[in-house]
């Protein structure tokens, strides 16, 4: 699997930019599936339902499936966050991996960089960070990709050696 990041400040438009992306990519034949990383807690279940409940009584694992789609909720309870290498181990076999956030992961990826966000660029101190994606001029060594055009982007990430 190719693995290939989208960094960025918050507000940049990193979820935004991976949306669009992955239709260039799937119209291509190309297998897609995304890795988002998340700062503070969120949760995909509601209280009340039966899955909800079983987490809070205190299973690890909860798998719900239907006929349209499965998902397994792992619970941490107190273990450290898995590092990418073993979240990438987890993942079916697909073409391409498409991970949000994790900036200091060692894997090459495009930075968002908006000026008008106000938030300092990554790439002159982040050295996998090997394009800059923006929608306004940057004077930077880096290639240049148009933020709102995710045909090119889509272009530099597979022409990307892996």
């Amino acid at each position: 699997m190719k693995v290939f990041g989208i960094a960025g400040y918050s507000g940049a438009g990193k979820t935004t930019l991976i949306e669009r992306l992955i239709p260039e990519f799937t119209s291509r034949g190309i297998r897609v599936s995304v890795i988002k990383h998340a700062h503070h807690g969120f949760d995909l279940d509601r209280p009340g339902k039966d899955s909800y409940r079983h987490r809070e009584a205190g299973a690890t694992e909860v798998l719900m499936l239907s006929n349209q789609r499965w998902v397994l909720m792992h619970e941490l309870r107190g273990a450290s966050e898995p590092d990418l290498a073993a979240q990438l181990e987890i993942l079916s076999p697909c073409d391409l991996v498409l991970i949000e956030g994790f900036k200091a992961a060692p894997v090459p990826k495009v930075e968002i960089h908006r000026p008008s966000v106000g938030k300092p660029p990554l790439y002159p101190d982040n050295p996998h960070v090997v394009a800059v994606a923006s929608d306004a001029p940057v004077n930077v060594a880096l290639p240049l990709l148009p933020l709102n055009d995710p045909a090119p982007i889509a272009e530099f990430i597979l022409a990307y050696p892996s």
